[in-house]
């Protein structure tokens, strides 16, 4: 865990997200949270993310997602160095 990111406020955020129970839900709750631009930069890097972890190369990325360079590396940089939260999602999605 970061501990540059733990404080009450981030708490709240997460046990928000914990508390939602369907992908209608998720929807509301994002909308109203995150201006559009911002989910979809969300929802890009765990595209990029899953590419890379099923060894994509940058070019593919780029044309598939509209990723820049920059962005890939930050999420590989995450991937490579990072806590496993992408590792650990993408099995629990694979799972269901």
């Amino acid at each position: 865990m970061n501990s540059k990111v733990k404080d009450p406020s981030v708490d709240l955020l997460f046990q928000a997200i914990l508390a939602l129970e369907s992908m209608d839900e998720c929807y509301d709750f994002f909308e109203d949270l995150c201006t559009v631009p911002e989910i979809k930069a969300m929802s890009q890097r765990l595209v990029v993310a899953k590419m890379l972890s099923e060894k994509h190369v940058y070019s593919d990325i780029v044309a598939q997602t509209g990723a820049s360079t920059a962005t890939i590396s930050r999420v590989n940089r995450s991937l490579a160095y990072g806590c496993d939260g992408y590792r650990l999602v993408f099995e629990r999605i694979k799972d269901k």
